[in-house]
């Protein structure tokens, strides 16, 4: 994020001085931070989240930052974004592997199709079969398919006869080649 940036996003109580005093924050100071983030960080895209970080609490904190010892506080501020970068990270990592063994005992039983059924289901456009699989597999309802899928039950029982009326078609027309 560039400082020009965070300063538009300013609040509007700031006064011209905080402004001005962040913009030369900023211009001296991000290139450091840049590099002291991009040694510590696996992924570049990580490093630049610490200094845009790093630069929102100044923003936020401007008032807080010592004068004499600007560069060594947002030094300070971009080595705590980033034990909190690596602590989220750890705690994902953690969560993943506990979902992994959760899910590993988990078996998931697909229905029974003749492979005809199968084979006209495939031919429907993606949005009919999750459309139908919903219905089906999850047994949602028309008013719980339009909270779902983000749209009203009518056009969810519209798009249903739609998706019923093409797979009707996909199978008669997977009899008649066989």
């Amino acid at each position: 994020m560039k400082g020009a940036q965070l300063a538009r996003a300013a609040p509007p109580s700031r006064d011209g001085d905080a402004a001005t005093r962040f913009e030369a924050l900023y211009r001296a100071c991000y290139g450091d931070l840049l590099r002291y983030a991009l040694r510590r960080s696996d992924r570049p895209e990580m490093a630049a989240d610490v200094v845009a970080d790093t630069f929102v609490v100044a923003w936020q904190r401007i008032d807080d930052i010592p004068a004499d010892n600007e560069r060594a506080w947002l030094f300070g501020v971009a080595r705590n974004v980033l034990a909190n970068q690596h602590r989220t990270a750890r705690r994902a990592t953690r969560l993943a592997s506990r979902l992994r063994d959760e899910l590993a005992h988990v078996t998931v039983t697909q229905p029974d199709v003749p492979a005809d059924v199968a084979a006209a289901f495939r031919e429907l456009p993606d949005a009919d079969q999750e459309l139908l699989r919903l219905v089906v597999w999850e047994e949602l309802t028309a008013d719980e398919l339009a909270l779902t899928l983000d749209c009203s039950a009518n056009a969810v029982r519209i798009r249903l006869h739609r998706a019923r009326r093409r797979f009707a078609e996909a199978l008669r027309a997977s009899f008649l080649t066989t």
